[in-house]
């Protein structure tokens, strides 16, 4: 992928990528009572020189509990399954409430205090059939105070407002506004006081998709990130049609999500969000806020660097990245029983699905890269490994593609037992996609991404189109139409960007000169998407620096939704790691009828 030279910038500074290190994004010099609060920056900008190198993490371990905390112990826990409580005019009702709570994420840290969709984390997966709605009440029953650091200078974090809101989106479901889970549709312990755009506590999904897993989250405007950090985020929605009843694919037991957070953690177990007041006399600069979240500890379904015993057969994995901005390159490398390293690689992935649902063929890859959202469905067969080890290894760059964060190398381990099993050939054949034609769009649109910093050079904020989420709604596109939108990435790092409403197909990436921006000046020709991302149903795709990515969308609302000339349905999209979002890298949309 080209590199940009720098990113769009405010006085000549350098992009926000090369000043985050004026953040404290890892634990060094934290602990004890400092460990939820403002960081003393002296102090902070040496360590943090040194931490965000891998080659001193050793030294940065002795600040937080990950250096304490053995591998590979704890075995990987399935999260439970959701259960209806009755009907609600004739469709399934589930009522699902989150509460504050402890759970024991690894078997030498004391239990963590945490905020869970009906006191788990991950939350339970819902399992559910196309075509067959349900009605989800969510329901807020967390305390008063958030037990994570604030920054109310960030827009919708107002200390006007109730420090704790919640409003959930089910992200990936095509469905109305009012169930969408948008920013502004907040709520309160008990519904006591609600954001401008919330509509009723019951939440309706209509579930007319192809089968796929789409995953549901925290969306309350202005604490996006901490709600999903404390918790309230991760849990995985299943759809099941007859097209995957028909192939075979490992089921039960052998079908199993691995959802995957990055945190710190404290040695008392708590969790650790850092934070720094930067000391920027530019009034500008958020004083709490990070550009990014990166953590020294990898969590899948709840657990710590867990393991799976496994027979020598397939496996089907549904994955997801819930994390606030790490991404994932994924590899199976063999190691030892206790992870040691043999330098060896393990079994490929074969890729079946994406974030819509099914490939129309598996795809063999050796690695699975992953931005924050996306949801990868993958088949690994362990037969003829019997009796060895492999870890689920990572070694993407933090932030992503070029970033010196820290980069936690491990995620989980697998170990082959000698029981093999025959299990069924996957199918040459999966799915059937239409290709959208760009020649049928009415609209071509361009989103442009920036990040704006201060004159010391302080990240302040990230955008799109130059434009803040509180600004007029610019783009309206009409009910039925299909149209091209061209995400021009002006900036140094990597962004997921998703829309939501929409599934769209990604058309290609081009190069182009950052510094001759907005010039559109390209350096090279049209690359084609990847071949796990065409012919493939998306909602997240990732934006590299200094490209132009395509993708092609249609503006369908849900089936039978009756529609006045005029009508508007307000959606929202944005880069979803979290910090971004959270600070002006979202804006509204409208379909207009």
């Amino acid at each position: 992928m080209s590199k940009p030279k720098s990113g769009r910038i405010e006085g000549g500074q350098p992009p926000l990528h090369e000043t985050r290190r004026r953040f404290l994004q890892v634990g060094a010099g934290v602990g004890g009572a400092l460990a939820l609060g403002a960081v003393d920056l002296p102090a902070a900008q040496a360590q943090q020189r040194h931490a965000s190198h891998a080659k001193h993490r050793t030294s940065k371990q002795a600040f937080t509990a990950a250096g304490a905390l053995k591998k590979f112990v704890d075995k990987l826990p399935v999260p439970q399954l959701a259960t209806p409580v009755g009907t609600l005019a004739g469709v399934r009702l589930y009522d699902i409430n989150m509460v504050q709570f402890r759970q024991q994420l690894h078997r030498d840290l004391p239990p963590t205090t945490l905020w869970g969709y009906n006191g788990m984390f991950p939350g339970p997966t819902f399992e559910v059939r196309r075509g067959r709605p349900i009605a989800v009440k969510w329901r807020n029953s967390l305390p008063a105070k958030h037990f994570l650091p604030i920054d109310h200078t960030i827009h919708g974090a107002d200390p006007a407002l109730p420090e704790v809101r919640s409003v959930v989106h089910l992200h990936g479901m095509k469905t109305l506004p009012e169930s969408d889970g948008l920013p502004d549709a907040w709520f309160t312990r008990g519904f006591a006081q609600t954001g401008p755009d919330f509509a009723g506590p019951v939440y309706h999904y209509p579930n007319d998709q192809q089968a796929t897993a789409l995953w549901y989250h925290d969306h309350a405007i202005g604490i996006t990130r901490l709600n999903i950090y404390a918790g309230l985020g991760g849990g995985l929605y299943l759809i099941r049609d007859d097209n995957e009843d028909q192939l075979g694919l490992p089921r039960g037991e052998y079908e199993m999500p691995l959802v995957i957070h990055d945190r710190f953690f404290n040695p008392d177990g708590s969790l650790l969000y850092p934070v720094v007041t930067p000391g920027d006399p530019d009034p500008r600069v958020p004083p709490l806020w990070i550009p990014e979240f990166f953590g020294d500890t990898v969590l899948v379904n709840g657990k710590i660097w867990p393991h799976l015993e496994v027979k020598a057969r397939k496996y089907r994995f549904r994955v997801l990245n819930a994390s606030n901005a790490r991404f994932y390159r994924l590899t199976l490398e063999e190691c030892t029983a206790r992870g040691k390293r043999l330098g060896r690689p393990g079994p490929p992935f074969y890729q079946i699905g994406s974030d819509g649902g099914f490939l129309p063929a598996p795809v063999r890859r050796t690695d699975l890269l992953m931005a924050p959202s996306e949801r990868f469905d993958v088949v690994i067969d362990f037969a003829g490994w019997e009796g060895r080890c492999f870890v689920l290894a990572n070694d993407a760059p933090a932030p992503f593609p070029d970033g010196e964060d820290i980069v936690p190398p491990d995620v989980m381990l697998f170990k082959v037992d000698d029981d093999r099993q025959v299990s069924r050939l996957l199918p040459a054949r999966l799915n059937d996609i239409p290709l959208l034609d760009p020649l049928a769009a009415v609209t071509v649109r361009d989103l442009v991404l920036s990040e704006l910093d201060s004159a010391a050079g302080s990240p302040i904020m990230a955008m799109i189109n130059d434009a803040h989420w509180d600004d007029p709604i610019t783009e309206s596109p009409q009910a039925g139409t299909t149209e091209v939108w061209r995400i021009i990435n002006t900036t140094g790092d990597a962004h997921p960007i998703h829309i939501h409403l929409v599934e769209f197909q990604v058309l290609d990436r081009q190069p182009f000169d950052p510094d001759q921006f907005p010039t559109l000046v390209f350096t090279g020709p049209k690359e084609p998407p990847q071949d796990n991302e065409r012919p493939a149903w998306k909602d997240t795709v990732l934006s590299y620096p200094g490209q132009v990515v395509r993708v092609i969308m249609r503006f369908d609302l849900p089936t039978g939704t009756p529609i006045r000339p005029g009508q508007k349905f307000k959606y929202v999209f944005h880069c979803h790691i979290l910090e971004h979002e959270e600070n002006e890298m979202m804006r509204p949309y409208e379909v207009v009828g």
